[in-house]
């Protein structure tokens, strides 16, 4: 089945939305992730998994979508975009389809995934038997490991907290870095507390008495 459809004349730009889906949204891994680094890259390639990089990227900064450079995007990933359908930028986002992380919706728009599925088993055994054991290990910690929900939770308090005590924006994303908070989690984290500090009631505790140390996450 053809997943990159030949435009009626050929374009240099796709039109990139969001792939929302309440269940991978919650329970997959940010591209830019080491679980997806780790264990997607052998399925996917580099190729695909730069670019999926890259698009996050994108739509951390757009959310609401944006104008993808083709020719652009091919020099900075390092592949080609000559060949029609069958150039090697073309070729990564068919294979980003092919395996779920994004899918066409018309000949030059893209809907991409901003969080991708833990593998499946049958994904799991293509793996070397190294990654396999690597990823078997992943699964019994992820079992006793706050969920995404808990982290997501509790880096929005955090920033919360430091808002109410004047901290700087990029002072508080940078220590949620330090808290070991995913950059995403981070910077959603302040995005969050900004919209809604003007409501919130002053702190009647420093983070300090509230027992958050620098390994709190």
């Amino acid at each position: 089945m053809t997943l990159i459809a030949d435009p009626v004349e050929p374009t240099t730009t796709y039109a990139v939305e969001s792939w929302c889906d309440p269940v991978i949204d919650q329970l997959g891994h940010d591209p830019r992730s080491a679980y997806v680094e780790t264990f997607w890259l052998p399925i996917l390639g580099p190729s695909s998994v730069w670019l999926l990089r890259r698009l996050a990227d994108g739509l951390d900064r757009n959310p609401e979508g944006f104008e993808l450079d083709l020719i652009d995007t091919a020099q900075s990933l390092g592949v080609g975009m000559r060949g029609g359908r069958n150039a090697p930028l073309l070729r990564t986002f068919e294979r980003c389809c092919r395996f779920g992380a994004a899918r066409m919706h018309g000949p030059t728009s893209l809907m991409v995934r901003r969080r991708l599925a833990p593998l499946t088993r049958a994904q799991t055994e293509r793996l070397p038997q190294s990654l396999q054991a690597r990823h078997d290990a992943w699964l019994r910690q992820s079992r006793t490991s706050p969920s995404f929900e808990q982290m997501q939770t509790r880096a929005r308090s955090l920033a919360l907290s430091m808002i109410q005590l004047g901290e700087e924006n990029i002072t508080i994303e940078r220590q949620l870095h330090r808290w070991r908070f995913h950059p995403a989690v981070a910077h959603d984290a302040v995005r969050w507390a900004l919209a809604r500090a003007p409501q919130a009631e002053a702190p009647t505790t420093t983070l300090k008495r509230q027992g958050i140390s620098d390994d709190v996450a």
